[in-house]
């Protein structure tokens, strides 16, 4: 009986934990954008160095004769070509980011293309575990079942550990910075003090001999 039970309750903490995992670390992201004639819709998401990033894109119509098409810029946090396609209907990108910070995807429509009229787009964003071919690791390395779902469950949790210390250097840099702007502020104070104090003297100085010479005092 306590066999028995053992092999009732290891699958559902299993999945517990794994639903926690996957909470916790990036996951996919389905996203729907309605771009109008003029002007860019866009989307970030802010993301940490040496993660892989895929995303698929695709122009949905309710109309089944012409689709209209879109353009398409992905661009780095300091401003690097990532992707850029012009003029199509559907797409995909993916890289792995080099550095921390936001990734911006900006869509605009080809109004040449059709009548007028917003565009909607549909995108599927993945980022870290979610981007992985699970399939393909499946396949390679032949395991499944429970030991796959094991694999799946160390790379959420390697990922939540990179989150963490990624937002635990990032507490570090605001902490820095506003530790140096509290100590500017602070020296700012002591200098507007030691000006004031500098002023009214001579001030206090100047009225002085002007009286003395005018035989007030």
């Amino acid at each position: 009986m306590a066999g028995n039970a053992m092999a009732v309750i290891f699958p559902s903490s299993l999945t517990l934990i794994l639903l926690f995992a996957f909470t916790l670390a990036p996951v996919a992201h389905a996203i729907w954008l309605n771009v109008p004639t003029t002007g860019t819709k866009c989307v970030s998401e802010e993301i940490q160095s040496n993660v892989v990033v895929l995303a698929d894109y695709v122009v949905v119509s309710e109309d089944h004769g012409l689709i209209p098409t879109i353009s398409v810029k992905v661009t780095s946090p300091y401003g690097n070509n990532l992707h850029h396609r012009e003029n199509v209907t559907h797409g995909q990108f993916a890289f792995t980011t080099q550095e921390a910070g936001n990734y911006l995807a900006c869509f605009w429509s080809d109004s040449h293309s059709h009548g007028g009229g917003e565009v909607s787009v549909n995108i599927d964003w993945k980022t870290g575990i979610a981007a992985k071919d699970w399939e393909s690791v499946a396949r390679k390395e032949k395991i499944e079942g429970v030991e796959l779902e094991l694999r799946k469950l160390e790379g959420a949790v390697e990922a939540i550990h990179e989150n963490l210390l990624y937002l635990k250097s990032r507490e570090a840099e605001m902490r820095t910075v506003s530790e140096t702007t509290n100590s500017r502020v602070a020296w700012f104070s002591i200098m507007s003090l030691g000006i004031c104090i500098a002023v009214s003297s001579l001030q206090v100085l100047y009225l002085k001999r002007f009286f003395q010479k005018k035989k007030l005092i």
